[in-house]
C-alpha cells in the first residue's frame, strides 16, 4: 500500500464547496459534499460541480487526474450521496483498501448517521422503522416506492419545534442501504423532508421556501464511522460533517 501525503490531500481537484473533513495515515479520508454537488460526474459537463472536478472511471469507480509532476493519480469513491444531499463521503488514495472499505459497505460494517429535517412531529422519541422498499429505473429517472426488498431505519428526535409550521430534527441511521430508503421512509409515516422535491409536500415545501428563503433538501449525512484491518489489527475511522447553518435557521424560524 503506498498512502498518499499531505500534498495529495491538500492538492485535490475538488468542486465548488467540498472539503477535506479528515484523511489517516493509511489513505482513507472523508470529503464534505454540499447539497447540489453529484458524488461523481455521469458525463464531461458534470465535472465542475461533482465532487472533484476531473475525470471519472466508472469502471474503476475512481477519479483521475494528472499531477503537476506529471503523474496519474486516482481517488477512488466509497459511497455516494444523492445530488440533493449534504454530508460526508468517504474516498480513498489505494484501491486495495479502497476495495477492503467497500466490502464493508456491502456487509453493513459501517455505520452511517443522517440528520433530517422533517415536517411535523414524529409519535414517539426513538423507533425502529421496517418497510418493503422496490425501485423503479428508466433510464436517468429513479423513484422509489412500495416493494419487495427489506429496509430497515432507526429513528431518533433530536429537536422539536412547534411552529409554524411544525418541524422536528431527527437522526436517522439507515440499516440497509436502499435507494431513497430514509426519504421514502419519512414520507411514509407522513414526515415528509423538508424541500424533499420527489416524495415530500410540495405544498409545505413552497409555503417554507417562501417563508424563510431556504430551499434545499434538508437530509445531512453527518457521521460515518468502520472498523478496517491493516497489519493485523483493527483501525478506527470516524468522519463528522458538521450540521449545515441552514438546518439551524430553520429550526429559529419555526420556533
Amino acid at each position: 500500500m503506498s498512502a498518499a501525503g499531505a500534498e495529495f490531500w491538500n492538492s485535490l481537484p475538488t468542486g465548488r464547496g467540498v472539503t477535506l473533513i479528515k484523511n489517516d495515515s493509511n489513505g482513507l479520508a472523508a470529503l464534505l459534499k454540499p447539497a447540489g454537488v453529484l458524488s461523481h460526474p455521469n458525463t464531461s459537463k458534470d465535472k465542475p460541480r461533482s465532487l472533484l472536478d476531473t475525470s471519472y472511471d466508472k469502471d474503476g469507480e475512481c477519479f483521475v487526474w494528472t499531477a503537476p509532476s506529471g503523474g496519474v493519480r486516482r481517488l477512488w469513491l466509497l459511497n455516494r450521496l444523492d445530488s440533493a444531499t449534504s454530508g460526508a463521503v468517504l474516498v480513498a488514495s489505494d484501491e486495495a483498501l479502497a476495495r477492503e472499505i467497500k466490502d464493508l459497505f456491502a456487509r453493513h460494517a459501517v455505520t452511517k448517521l443522517y440528520n433530517a429535517l422533517v415536517f411535523g412531529r414524529p409519535r414517539a422519541a426513538s423507533e425502529l422503522w421496517r418497510d418493503r422498499i422496490g425501485v423503479e429505473r428508466r433510464g436517468s429517472f429513479v423513484r422509489a416506492g412500495a416493494g419487495p426488498v427489506p429496509a430497515q431505519s432507526e429513528m431518533r428526535v433530536l429537536q422539536a419545534a412547534s411552529g409554524p409550521p411544525a418541524l422536528a430534527l431527527v437522526e436517522l441511521e439507515p440499516l440497509t442501504g436502499r435507494t431513497h430508503q430514509l426519504r421514502v421512509q419519512c414520507a411514509k409515516r407522513h414526515l415528509p423532508i423538508v424541500g424533499d422535491a420527489t416524495y415530500g409536500d410540495f405544498k409545505r415545501n413552497r409555503e417554507f421556501a417562501k417563508a424563510t428563503g431556504l430551499k434545499r433538501l434538508f437530509l445531512h449525512s453527518v457521521e460515518t464511522r468502520l472498523e478496517y484491518s491493516r497489519g493485523g489489527r483493527k483501525v478506527a475511522f470516524r468522519a463528522e460533517a458538521p450540521l449545515p447553518e441552514e438546518f439551524r435557521r430553520a429550526l429559529g424560524a419555526a420556533k
